[in-house]
């Protein structure tokens, strides 16, 4: 294969948070995420992101973050206003569900959600009969490959302070978000947004494994260490999740020059596709894209490179999903280019 497109994390980890993580192995440390490197890494997210008064837990993954926060957040008869595409609905076998909380799903082309679909999940309460709405579930960058803008968040998390709705972020992918030219939005932005719960991707940019997880609401802080252990979300070595975010939050801005990279590797594979006259029907905004090809090429192009199909657009295409990496070579993105002009050509 001379290239792997399916996801952002098929590479290790970069090689400064193994040097960290070797530099620092040998010193002892107190188990649970009670050790050094943790309090450094929530001291260095709270300054980069302006959460001075917030609590930070390191989980071992996305679905985890989801699942423990949303948990904490919800009373039993309550659910999440999702999109549809929304991995909270979409990519976790029922997870939330399996934990006793309902998805409400609305249907979102863009990924997105608006005051208008938040207002359509509502609708459809109607008394203690029903699944309450009491989060929406918001994910920067999208699973569809685009981002909010700062106002569309300020705005989404407005509409649903006045609601009475909390507000919860997955940031999976915030990294390629915050460094893409479309949505406006610093670091420091973060904290000022009103969101409840927010969580800092590591494994999708770099890291070995883990998210960070934000909790702004004071309401949501107590005993939240009880719930991640009840949730099978604390780690003895919970160090070595302290220890990544560490060191992506140094000085030298790793987490976002990581995010850089991958956005502009999609973004030279996107202005590439596009002046070969491939369709796309959503905006690359970040490191992910969604180009429509014929399905005699995809199977061409796929005896060579790793992506994967997304959905099929008539009988005779198939919208398939590109994604870069901070470890994508630009000679790799030039690569696929070439073979797909030559399969355009020869069709």
């Amino acid at each position: 294969m001379k290239h792997n497109f399916s996801d952002d994390y098929s590479e290790g980890a970069h090689p400064d948070i193994l040097r960290y993580i070797v530099e620092h192995n040998s010193d002892q440390q107190a188990g649970y995420g009670k050790d050094e490197y943790c309090q450094l890494a929530a001291e260095r997210i709270k300054k980069t992101f302006a959460v001075e008064n917030a609590d930070i837990h390191f989980l071992p993954n996305g679905t985890g973050c989801n699942v423990i926060g949303l948990k904490a957040m919800l009373q039993a008869y309550e659910g999440v206003i999702s999109p549809t595409s929304g991995h909270v609905n979409a990519h976790e076998t029922g997870a939330l569900e399996a934990a006793g909380h309902k998805v409400i799903p609305v249907d979102s082309p863009d990924g997105k959600l608006t005051r208008e679909l938040v207002d359509l999940a509502l609708s459809g309460y109607e008394d203690e009969h029903t699944v309450l709405p009491r989060v929406v579930f918001l994910t920067q960058a999208t699973e569809r490959g685009t981002v909010y803008t700062k106002d569309e968040l300020v705005e989404i998390i407005a509409h649903a302070k006045m609601k009475r709705l909390y507000a919860f972020l997955d940031g999976a992918r915030l990294s390629m978000a915050i460094a893409s030219k479309t949505a406006n939005l610093t670091t420091r932005d973060m904290g000022g947004l009103g969101l409840d719960m927010f969580y800092i991707g590591g494994a999708k940019n770099g890291g070995l494994y883990g998210e960070a997880l934000v909790i702004q609401n004071d309401r949501f802080k107590p005993f939240f260490r009880n719930i991640i252990k009840q949730r099978n979300g604390m780690m003895s070595k919970g160090r070595f999740l302290g220890q990544q975010f560490a060191r992506f939050f140094d000085e030298d801005g790793l987490w976002l020059e990581l995010a850089r990279h991958a956005n502009a590797m999609a973004e030279r594979l996107n202005v590439g596709l596009k002046e070969l006259g491939v369709e796309f029907d959503l905006a690359a905004d970040a490191n992910q894209l969604f180009p429509i090809l014929d399905n005699g090429v995809i199977e061409r192009l796929r005896r060579d490179y790793g992506f994967r199909n997304w959905e099929r657009v008539g009988d005779d295409r198939t919208k398939i999903r590109l994604v870069c990496s901070w470890a994508t070579p630009r000679s790799k993105v030039d690569a696929f280019l070439a073979d797909v002009a030559q399969e355009l050509t020869a069709r």
